[in-house]
C-alpha cells in the first residue's frame, strides 16, 4: 500500500501543470531577467476564474431538486469550517510566534478564507488525472472566501478595544504609543482603486505599496462599514467568479444548442492558460520568500505545516457530513473540500484588509500565504490531498 501511495503521488507531483510553476519558481532564484506582463497576468486571471464559473454553472444545471438540501447543507458545513479555521490559525500562532496581534489576526484571516489560484490548480490537476467532482464546487469557492474576512474584522474589533493605538500596537508591546482611537484610509477616489481589477485581482507587490499608504487621520473605524461590506461581497473576483457560474447555469438550461463537450474558449484552453498562471505565480511566490528572513521559524513552520492539518480537517469534516446525512461526495469534491480548507488567501482578503485594517503589516501574511502555503499546496499539498481522497474511498 506504501509503495502504491508513493508512486501515485510522485506521479501527481509531476503534472505539467505543476512543472510550470516549478519553472517560475526558479527563475528568480537563477536571476533571469523575466518578468511577466501585468496585463497578461490580469487577463489570465479574468479568464480562469470566469472559466470556472462558466463550467460549474453548465454542470449546475443539472442537479436534481432532490439533492438540494444536500448541496446547501454542504455550503453552510464549508463556510463554518472555514471560520473555525481562521479562529484556530490565530490560536496556534498566538502559541507558536512572537507576532504582534494584529498581525496574527490578520494572518488568521488569510487561512480563514480559501485561494482562488489553488482551487483553479487543483481543477487543472484533477482533470489531468480523469478525477470527478461535484459541480457545484465552485459556488463552495465564493462562500468559503468570507469566513477569513470576518474572522479577521472581529479579532481586530477585539484589539481595538483593548486599546491598539494606530500603530497596531497594544499596551505592553514595544513602541505602543498609548491608547489612541484607530484610524481607516479615506477612500481615495473613486471605489475602482481600493481593489485593482480582479479577484485574483491585484499583483501581491501593488497590494503592499497600497498599504504603505498614510491613512486619513480622522477616519474612526467601525466593525462594518458599507465600504468593508462592499469589499467583501462586491470584490471584483467574486462577482466575476459568481457573474460566470450565472451565465453557465442559464447556458446549461439551454442545452446543447448553447453548450459544448468541446468548449474552445472556457474547456480547451483552460489547461494552457493555466500554464502560463502557474509560471507567474511561481515567479512570485519565490520572490516572496525573501520576507520572512524576520518571521522566525514558528511563522515559517506555520506556513507550511497548516495546510496539511486545515487540508485534514477538512476531508474528514466532508467525509463525516457524508457519513451523517447520506449525501454522496465525489472523490474530487474531497480534495477540493481539502484544498478550500487548506489554503490562504493571498488577493481578496488583503484587498479587505487593506481597507478595514491598515494598522497591519502587509508583507508577513503574504509571505506566508504566497511564499509558503500556496507554493506547498500546488507542489506537495494537492498530490498528498489526492491520495488522501482516495485512501478515505477504499475505507
Amino acid at each position: 500500500m506504501l509503495l502504491e501511495f508513493w508512486q501515485n503521488f510522485s506521479h501527481n507531483l509531476f503534472k505539467p501543470l505543476l512543472l510550470f510553476f516549478y519553472l517560475g519558481f526558479l527563475l528568480p532564484i537563477l536571476k533571469v531577467p523575466f518578468e511577466f506582463p501585468p496585463a497578461i497576468y490580469h487577463g489570465l486571471t479574468m479568464y480562469l476564474l470566469l472559466a470556472i464559473g462558466w463550467h460549474g454553472g453548465e454542470e449546475l444545471a443539472g442537479i436534481s431538486m432532490s439533492s438540494i438540501g444536500g448541496v446547501l447543507g454542504f455550503m453552510v458545513t464549508g463556510f463554518l469550517v472555514n471560520f473555525v479555521i481562521g479562529a484556530l490559525a490565530y490560536f496556534i500562532l498566538k502559541h507558536t510566534t512572537r507576532m504582534r496581534e494584529v498581525d496574527r489576526a490578520t494572518v488568521a484571516g488569510y487561512y480563514g478564507s480559501d485561494s482562488a489560484g489553488t482551487f483553479a490548480t487543483c481543477v487543472g490537476v484533477l482533470a489531468t488525472a480523469d478525477i470527478v467532482f461535484d459541480s457545484y464546487m465552485p459556488v463552495m469557492l465564493a462562500i468559503m472566501e468570507i469566513p477569513g474576512c470576518l474572522v479577521a474584522l472581529l479579532l481586530v474589533a477585539r484589539l481595538r478595544r483593548r486599546g491598539m493605538d494606530s500603530t497596531g500596537l497594544l499596551p505592553g508591546e514595544i513602541g505602543y504609543t498609548g491608547s489612541a482611537a484607530s484610524v481607516v484610509r479615506a477612500a481615495q477616489g473613486s471605489s475602482t482603486e481600493t481593489v485593482s481589477f480582479v479577484a485574483l485581482d491585484d499583483l501581491p507587490e501593488n497590494l503592499e505599496a497600497e498599504s504603505g499608504k498614510t491613512a486619513a487621520p480622522n477616519a474612526e473605524t467601525s466593525f462594518i462599514s458599507g465600504a468593508i461590506l462592499r469589499e467583501v461581497f462586491l470584490n471584483p473576483g467574486l462577482c466575476l467568479l459568481m457573474g460566470g457560474i450565472a451565465i453557465g447555469f442559464i447556458s446549461g438550461l439551454q442545452g446543447q444548442k448553447v453548450t459544448a463537450v468541446d468548449d474552445p474558449v472556457f474547456l480547451t484552453a483552460f489547461q494552457g492558460a493555466l500554464c502560463l498562471f502557474l509560471l507567474e505565480m511561481g515567479m512570485t511566490a519565490s520572490r516572496k520568500l525573501r520576507d520572512l528572513r524576520a518571521a522566525g521559524r514558528g511563522f515559517i513552520l506555520f506556513g507550511l505545516l497548516a495546510p496539511n492539518l486545515f487540508a485534514t480537517i477538512g476531508i474528514l469534516v466532508a467525509h463525516l457530513y457524508s457519513q451523517l446525512t447520506g449525501f454522496q461526495l465525489e472523490t474530487g469534491t474531497y480534495v477540493l473540500f481539502a484544498v478550500l480548507c487548506g489554503a490562504a488567501s493571498y488577493i481578496a482578503v488583503p484587498a479587505i484588509q487593506r481597507l478595514a485594517i491598515p494598522e497591519a503589516s502587509p508583507s508577513l501574511p503574504l509571505a506566508a500565504s504566497l511564499g509558503l502555503t500556496f507554493s506547498y499546496n500546488v507542489t506537495i499539498g494537492i498530490p498528498l490531498y489526492i491520495e488522501l481522497a482516495h485512501l478515505l474511498a477504499r475505507m
